[in-house]
């Protein structure tokens, strides 16, 4: 019988290098060809096409990547046959000390472990998610770990479905992507990074903006808008009388009350000042101004229950006061050379500002300017108070309210 050769022979010369330790062409796709790819769950899905068609048993993969996100601690790309598209599964804070992650061959990997290998055929102890492995008809599983840059870990799992499960030469033939697909991985995972820490602190609109370049100071726009400003009461004295956690929940909630109708109804919130908050809704949208209506009367009603939860827990009612206004404003970079803010200003964000600090002499939570109004076509809907004088303005403004209940 003629000796079968080694088709991973060793190196002869480790000053050639170690890796690869075999030359493929999903090696070569890996390197030179995803590099239009934006999508890591794409490819994920490309590459076990791609060692299936090898001849790599691979029956179903996960990638489990940890976040900079302030919902999602990570999140698990999931591929399986047949699947055109990944699965992706996004795991919020606290997973990491439940039960099911701590007794799982992932957390061995993320608290160090170099490899994870399991056969599934037979008797299999250890982690639950083996026997729900077998239950799917797999008979090996690897896992192992993608270090990126600056110690930061993530995971590559493999499972196989053949008799046997995976061979020697296949495990070499995984273990070889590994350097190359840590280095796709890496650079995919700080876009989305970039990109999610952008729309955390700056908004979506405002980060697509900096992503595609805007970032010269004094760069920008005019652009027609509907302005929010929001400003709670009180807040010196809630934040000097109750503990620092107390005040921190309490701000928290407010904001949550009042943001998520903002950005459900397509406005964009710009930033937030302390316990204020400033938002726009770009007049491109024809509903900018109904939207804008919508959105504050859903806070209010959010506000509303949040006062009901409060007081249940003995905590003080929140006040607040709203001035919307309606004008071009300029919409770009200002600041210092090295410290820039993506923000919107003008006299139209000025005398939204002015309505919210007239609410506090009016006594009247909303304030809207008739220009607003007129444009809203809701007259007819609120209360007119009267024209007001504004500071910094020769003429005084119309202004609106909600009726009383």
């Amino acid at each position: 019988m003629q000796p079968v050769s080694n088709p991973f022979p060793a190196v002869e010369n480790e000053e050639d290098g170690l890796w690869p330790v075999r030359r493929h062409k999903i090696l070569d796709w890996l390197i030179n060809e995803t590099r239009n790819q934006r999508f890591i769950d794409n490819i994920l899905v490309e590459m076990c096409e791609r060692l299936r068609a090898a001849g790599v048993p691979v029956a179903r993969a996960t990638m489990h990547f940890r976040t900079l996100h302030p919902q999602w601690l990570g999140a698990r790309i999931l591929w399986r046959p047949g699947l055109q598209e990944a699965k992706i599964t996004t795991f919020g804070y606290g997973v990491e000390t439940t039960s099911q992650f701590l007794n799982s061959p992932i957390n061995e990997i993320f608290s160090g472990g170099r490899e994870v290998r399991q056969s599934l055929e037979g008797e299999v102890a250890s982690y639950p998610l083996y026997g729900e492995l077998q239950g799917e008809g797999l008979t090996d599983y690897v896992a192992w770990p993608m270090e990126h840059t600056l110690g930061k870990r993530h995971v590559i799992t493999f499972s196989s479905d053949t008799p046997g499960g995976f061979r020697e030469d296949h495990l070499i033939f995984l273990k070889d992507l590994l350097p190359a697909l840590t280095l796709v991985t890496e650079i995919r995972i700080k876009n989305i990074l970039a990109r999610t820490l952008l729309q955390t602190y700056v908004g979506p609109h405002a980060s697509e903006q900096i992503l595609a370049g805007a970032t010269t100071r004094g760069s920008g726009a005019t652009v027609g808008a509907a302005i929010l400003i929001c400003d709670l009461r009180d807040f010196t004295t809630i934040s000097d009388l109750w503990p620092r956690d107390d005040v921190i929940e309490l701000l928290n909630a407010y904001f949550d009350a009042m943001s998520e109708p903002i950005e459900k109804h397509g406005g964009e919130i710009l930033k937030f000042m302390g316990d204020g908050l400033l938002a726009i809704f770009p007049l491109t949208d024809p509903d900018a101004c109904i939207n804008l209506l919508r959105a504050i009367k859903e806070a209010q009603a959010a506000m509303t229950e949040l006062n009901l939860f409060n007081a249940e827990r003995g905590h003080v009612e929140l006040r607040y006061g709203v001035g919307v206004h309606v004008g071009d404003v300029m919409y770009g970079n200002i600041g210092s050379r090295k410290r820039l803010d993506f923000t919107v200003i003008g006299p139209a964000v000025n005398i939204a500002s002015r309505l919210e600090s007239l609410t506090k002499e009016i006594k009247r939570p909303v304030l809207l300017s008739k220009a607003f109004v007129e444009m809203a076509g809701c007259e007819s809907d609120l209360e007119s108070l009267g024209s007001h004088p504004l500071r910094g303005l020769d003429e005084p403004v119309d202004v609106y309210a909600f009726p009383q209940e």
